[in-house]
């Protein structure tokens, strides 16, 4: 039995459904990197794991997912840390629903379409020559069920970034995490005879820590109390991250979609065209050139 222990990279790791499954997946053993854009916070919540698992191997990896500069340096970082990584997940998420306008990043790229998209494409990319050092490497994406309610939604090629469109968070949101499910079937197959899987996450509603957006209205904080009630806990959400970064029922399993109950879900038609994915990633990697 290989007694090697395995590392895991997790993006936004330091609250919700990321914080929780870097706490399962030190307590299987894990050595756990939390990706964290800022430090501060970031260090907070490796306080609050330790306390809880006692001493755990997890270690924190400053990231700004919407900056190519800090991807850049933080894969830099990584390398000189490492000699291989098994998992990446891609939680970090940007979704300030107080927004009313576009916000541009230090690159001048949306930051929803930044750091939800263009930025994890980037990091599978910079760190790619880790996760190929190891046996069975797993590259995991994270995408919405709320994309269920947008059956006919489209990345718009020509304006991702709503520069000629109306803006809102959740139009925004969906266009990326449709990006990354088309991102996940793309990758898996130019990995497909290698050793690396590539899969996605439908996350369900999830309890949201609303103390985390101080700007929202009222009325908004009282609609979120209510579909509270109807949602999972980040735990039990993270759960499937951890299925999905340890399980070997799945060692072979790649370009799927799971959802919260580990079962293989489909996406939209649009999704899944070959003509709509190469757009789709054409369009990607115009961005990281």
């Amino acid at each position: 039995m290989n007694m090697i222990k395995k590392t895991c990279l997790i993006t936004g790791g330091n609250s919700g459904i990321g914080k929780q499954a870097a706490i399962q997946l030190a307590a299987t053993g894990f050595h756990v990197i939390i990706g964290v854009r800022n430090l501060k916070r970031g260090e907070v919540a490796l306080a609050e794991i330790r306390e809880k698992l006692g001493k755990s191997d997890i270690e924190l990896l400053q990231i700004d997912m919407s900056s190519k500069k800090s991807i850049i340096n933080a894969s830099q970082e990584l390398k000189n840390r490492l000699e291989r990584l098994d998992v990446l997940i891609h939680n970090a998420a940007d979704f300030d629903i107080a927004r009313k306008q576009p916000e541009k990043s230090d690159d001048g790229i949306e930051t929803i379409w930044a750091t939800n998209h263009i930025g994890p494409v980037l990091l599978t990319d910079s760190v790619m020559d880790l996760i190929k050092n190891s046996e069975q490497g797993r590259i995991i994406t994270i995408a919405s069920q709320g994309l269920l309610m947008h059956p006919k939604l489209t990345v718009d090629l020509k304006d991702p970034e709503f520069g000629n469109r109306k803006f809102s968070v959740p139009n925004a949101y969906y266009q990326s995490k449709l990006a990354q499910i088309m991102y996940t079937y793309w990758l898996s197959d130019k990995l497909k005879n290698t050793a690396i899987t590539v899969n996605c996450i439908r996350v369900t509603n999830v309890k949201v820590d609303t103390s985390r957006y101080p700007n929202i209205p009222g009325f908004m904080k009282f609609l979120y109390s209510i579909k509270s009630r109807f949602s999972i806990s980040p735990e039990d959400m993270a759960k499937t991250y951890t299925y999905l970064a340890t399980s070997s029922d799945i060692n072979t399993t790649t370009g799927k979609y799971f959802n919260e109950k580990n079962k293989t879900v489909t996406s939209s038609p649009y999704s899944m065209k070959k003509e709509n994915i190469d757009a789709v990633m054409g369009l990607t990697l115009k961005y990281i050139e």
